[in-house]
């Protein structure tokens, strides 16, 4: 599969590699320009390109980037991606950490993903915003598997989710279906499930005693 990776942080890095090892296609970029990533791409195969460049003819796209930065992405950065491109948002709001208040999340009461999706002009499916990076490399276990982790995976688009979650299968973890972008609030920092390292059961039972209020500790 052809997937595009935005943002070639510790997630994105991550990705990049489980993504490459199990034969996909991948492009990735970030701020600083190809040049940047030779390591990476040298390590992985996978190429590096301009963040213009990163959706192209793309199924699966991952947006993996600091929230204050997601508005500062190129105008129309999805175009010439697949036409059913299922996009990833692996996005959290840190307000006093790193991103500065935003109104739209802390008055108009958005989700996180949903004021991304927004900005994105395109649906977006909410994965691995609690996962610590590590894990990704470390932690992948076979189907079945007792110690297996569960990642909870929220969207609108059925078929994009479905996707994601197939992904997310291959890469080697079990998922839960955590309901629509207005329900990703349950997946958010300090929310129970957050950094949860679990199997299906305990993670359907974090998100089930999320508490819609946003914590003092993230909030602007």
């Amino acid at each position: 599969m052809k997937i595009g990776i935005i943002g070639a942080g510790n997630i994105g890095g991550n990705l990049t590699r489980r993504l490459t090892a199990l034969g996909h296609d991948v492009s990735v970029a970030n701020s600083r320009g190809p040049e940047t990533l030779k390591e990476l791409t040298e390590e992985t195969g996978a190429s590096a390109v301009r963040v213009e460049e990163a959706a192209r003819d793309a199924e699966v796209v991952v947006v993996t980037i600091p929230l204050k930065a997601i508005p500062n992405l190129p105008s129309g950065v999805l175009d010439g991606a697949a036409k059913d491109v299922a996009v990833i948002d692996t996005g959290n709001y840190y307000p006093q950490q790193r991103d500065g208040r935003i109104a739209a999340i802390e008055d108009d009461g958005l989700t996180e993903s949903r004021w991304t999706e927004q900005h994105l002009g395109h649906p977006v499916i909410k994965a691995f915003n609690g996962t610590y990076a590590q894990d990704i490399l470390d932690r992948p276990r076979p189907a079945g598997a007792p110690d297996r982790m569960a990642l909870p995976v929220a969207g609108d688009d059925a078929a994009a989710k479905a996707r994601v979650r197939a992904l997310i299968d291959e890469l080697g973890f079990d998922t839960v279906d955590a309901g629509g972008i207005d329900d990703s609030w349950r997946q958010q920092p300090d929310t129970p499930v957050y950094g949860l390292q679990a199997g299906t059961e305990a993670v359907t039972k974090a998100l089930a005693e999320a508490s819609p209020e946003r914590p003092a500790g993230f909030r602007g």
